[in-house]
């Protein structure tokens, strides 16, 4: 496709608008200082979010429920309604767009993606998700009135799921796409059943007819392309390839262009529609050539078509491009948003805009107050009743629509500046890291001097399950700790305590992730994209569907693949030990013949420290061979628990088993010839739910090697994707997206010179054999689980079954904190926010 295109670097013309406002400065001071008061009044309200990225939401706002994935504007332009597809509350929202407020919202069990008004604006057509139909509304004065729905087949477990869909009203035809049967479907509104049923081979996102009606446009979001379908015959008449995941379709209204947002490549393409083919390819980026971690999700162009508008989940932004000479366009600059823009409309001077995830990681004001000791009698008959709804991760982001005015050049101006200075990302960041001379954390990659080149040749990196700090090492009176939330202390993890008291305590670690579904993307790509964010929240809600599980989904992988890919194509050897492989077979392709077939994956009926022994037989078979290789992951997942489940180990023998297994293994390791040239790294893939004094999504991750310092208390700000930096840099690999890109190395934590002492594993302080004997009300709850893949379940139910099982059956599991999160830079990082 590259050869049909002209590649248009935002960067580029942002260099120009930049020039151009500097410009004004000497023939317009009234423009500069407009352009200067909206910059400082913005940059005074920004929040600091807890990956290190950074908001300052311009405009007007109204709330919203859970994740709001789409936004439509009715045809007479009286009307805007949104769909919220989170994982708690689901909902369809009717705001007034004149006066900018919300005039009915009515709650529904499933919901997706669709949406559209009827030509005269009396109905509303909305996906219902996993029940497999259409809702049908009824707007009479000024409210929703469900009427009967249109069903396409059973609810789940058949696997349908509707996602975009369009109407012709003139033909009674309603089309609808679906993701999980990969079909469209073609229905009569009239009679409201289902004409014909269309296999397009592929999950698709979403619909849109042509000005005539004659011609249906598809984006197959798990396919790479779009699809076009003569709506008089039905037939496929053209499939034209984009980049990855094509999302949202925006067509001119003449007909004649086609605009598809590419959410897994950092793009837009343009389409002439009579060619079939692709003209023109619009970087959404902030920087030419960014790795992947722009996520262009949402596409609306001003009322006289001259003016696209592209919402960026993962920049935070709208990227602005004049499309005034189709295939010529040029970027006019960023607008900043609030965080995970998902969908952008215009109605004449007024851009609205949903933010998927709100305007910050909120504070929790009822927790975490933990009740360990009231009895019974004091708590009640429901423990929660005088605390207020527990507040679940997954649907505490509450979305936010925000409006804001078009904005002139020297407001634009501004707008694109605090969009630079919200993003950590920049190519300097991604070409030469921060560090020390040195420090054996290189600062480059790629190049031939010794900042480039580390002594730790072997990179060891363990995945665990799903804990907090505080719920692990909040006891530790060196570091940031709530002792009171501390579910397993020391006791219960002697080895992760003697990891950070030995080597260095981490107290201020965040994970990118909120659960596993995506964690574990974030672990091993420093990316989960629109595909991985869109669909975890549907069955973690319980409403049926299915996430990727490690790698199980095509459509779910970063466009440049995980780690391993990054090592292969670089050249450096790997292996994997039961993460991204399980059941003796590879989940991902590059892992094939990279994995060790006797560790077995996520399985919580085997011991941890089963799965520690094999490592060191395969391990110690490889040293004696001399090919050990460079990069190593391993998972240790029993720490997930099986909650109170009768039969399975009690969730302090889990954990206990998970403790002492790292503690072997960083035992045999420093005991092994290699030692002083290696390294180990350990993480969550998540925090879930658990309890933090601080932010739900703060977790504990430890390190242990030859050059890694001895009794060190690192207070930084890191993150998952800072963790994967740190190992590029040691290994020689370029960043896997923009997160890792602009993410903090732990250079602190590493020694100039190699320490060899080696380390001695703590004996477990509990049973790790112990198992679950008492049948109550959680184990009753734990035998529905399905534990085969990780949070494969409620969550929030299980989060509150291990605290009771651990604490009390009455006790009561506190709500988590988020934070807003302020990060002081060096004196001078800013230095031109204050610059006129």
């Amino acid at each position: 496709m590259a050869k049909h295109t002209t590649i248009l670097y935002a960067l580029g013309a942002l260099v120009l608008l930049t020039l151009a406002a500097s410009c004004n400065r000497k023939s317009n001071s009234a423009q500069t200082s407009q352009e200067a008061d909206v910059y400082k009044s913005l940059a005074a309200k920004r929040v600091n979010l807890p990956n290190g990225w950074s908001l300052t939401p311009t405009g007007r706002s109204l709330n919203l429920d859970d994740l709001p994935l789409n936004l439509v504007v009715s045809p007479s332009k009286k009307y805007l309604a949104v769909t919220n597809n989170g994982q708690s509350t689901q909902s369809i929202m009717l705001i007034d767009a004149k006066t900018e407020k919300l005039i009915d919202s009515t709650k529904v069990a499933k919901a997706y993606l669709g949406l559209a008004f009827s030509d005269d604006e009396t109905r509303l057509y909305a996906s219902g998700g996993n029940d497999n139909k259409i809702l049908v509304y009824k707007i009479e004065n000024q409210k929703l009135v469900p009427g009967e729905a249109i069903v396409l087949g059973k609810p789940w477990p058949v696997k349908i799921s509707p996602t975009g869909l369009c109407v012709d009203d003139a033909k009674n035809r309603l089309y609808v796409v679906t993701k999980e049967d990969s079909s469209l479907y073609i229905c009569d509104t009239k009679n409201r059943q289902v004409l014909r049923r269309i296999n397009v081979g592929n999950k698709a996102y979403t619909c849109t007819l042509s000005p005539d009606k004659n011609e249906l446009f598809i984006s197959i979001w798990g396919g790479a392309k779009v699809l076009m379908i003569n709506t008089s015959t039905q037939a496929i008449t053209a499939e034209i390839a984009t980049n990855k995941n094509p999302n949202d379709l925006l067509l001119t209204r003449d007909g004649k262009y086609l605009y598809v947002a590419n959410g897994n490549d950092n793009t837009v393409a343009l389409i002439d529609v009579a060619k079939r083919q692709v003209i023109e390819t619009l970087t959404s980026s902030l920087f030419p050539n960014a790795p992947v971690g722009t996520t262009p999700n949402g596409l609306a162009l001003s009322d006289d078509q001259n003016t696209l508008y592209i919402a960026n989940a993962d920049n935070n932004c709208l990227a602005v491009f004049d499309v005034t000479r189709k295939g010529h366009s040029q970027s006019s600059g960023f607008i900043p948003t609030g965080w995970y823009p998902t969908a952008v409309e215009v109605i004449g001077s007024k851009v609205f805009v949903t933010n998927g995830k709100g305007f910050s990681s909120k504070a929790n004001p009822r927790g975490p107050n933990p009740v360990k000791s009231r009895t019974a009698q004091e708590v009640g008959p429901n423990p929660q009743a005088n605390l207020g709804p527990v507040q679940y991760i997954g649907g505490l982001f509450k979305g936010t629509l925000s409006i804001i005015d078009v904005p002139g050049t020297d407001v634009l101006a501004a707008y694109s500046r605090l969009v630079y200075a919200n993003t950590p990302y920049t190519k300097t960041k991604e070409l030469q890291a921060e560090g020390e001379a040195g420090n054996p954390i290189p600062m480059r990659v790629g190049g031939n001097g010794p900042s480039s080149r580390s002594p730790i040749k072997y990179v060891f990196y363990i995945i665990k399950e799903n804990r907090t700090y505080d719920q692990i090492l909040g006891d530790m009176k060196e570091g940031n700790g709530d002792a009171s939330l501390c579910l397993f202390p020391q006791k219960i993890t002697p080895n992760h305590h003697a990891l950070a008291k030995q080597f260095v305590l981490l107290d201020n670690f965040y994970v990118d992730a909120e659960v596993s579904a995506d964690g574990h993307n974030w672990s091993s790509a420093a990316y989960a994209n629109d595909y991985i964010e869109k669909n975890w929240v549907t069955s973690y809600g319980g409403r049926g569907g299915t996430y990727d599980y490690e790698g199980s989904k095509e459509i779910a992988h970063p466009r440049d693949g995980f780690i391993w890919d990054h090592a292969q194509r670089a050249g450096i050897s790997y292996r994997s030990y039961g993460w991204f492989a399980d059941d003796a077979k590879a989940n991902v392709k590059v892992l094939d013949g990279h994995f060790c077939p006797d560790f077995k994956g996520f399985n919580l009926g085997y011991l941890d420290v089963n799965r520690e022994e094999v490592w060191e037989k395969d391990f110690d078979q490889l040293v004696a061979a001399g090919k050990v290789p460079a990069l190593n992951t391993v998972r240790f997942g029993n720490d997930h628990t099986s909650g109170a489940r009768v039969g399975m180990p009690t969730p302090e023998a889990a954990v206990a088993d998970n403790d002492l297994a790292v503690g072997r293994f960083v035992e045999h390791l420093s005991k092994s010839p290699i030692w002083n040239e290696s390294v180990v790294f350990i993480l969550e893939d998540d925090a879930q739910n658990g309890p933090d004094h601080v932010d739900a999504h703060r977790s504990i991750a430890f390190m242990a090697g030859g050059y890694v310092k001895r009794g060190f208390v690192d207070h930084t700000m890191y993150s998952t994707s800072g963790m994967l930096r740190t190992i590029e840099l040691i290994l020689g690999l370029k960043p896997m997206s923009q997160y890792d890109a602009a993410a903090t190395p732990m250079w602190r934590c590493f020694a100039k010179k190699a320490d060899s002492t080696p380390f001695k594993a703590q004996e477990a302080g509990v049973n790790i054999n112990e198992k679950n004997v008492a049948v109550n009300r959680n184990s009753k709850r734990s035998s529905l689980f399905n534990l085969t893949h990780p949070d494969d379940i409620d969550d929030l139910v299980f989060s509150e079954i291990v605290w009771q099982t651990v604490r009390g059956e009455r006790s009561v599991m506190p709500a988590p904190r988020r934070g807003a999160f302020v990060r002081l830079g060096q004196k001078g990082e800013d230095d031109d926010d204050d610059d006129d």
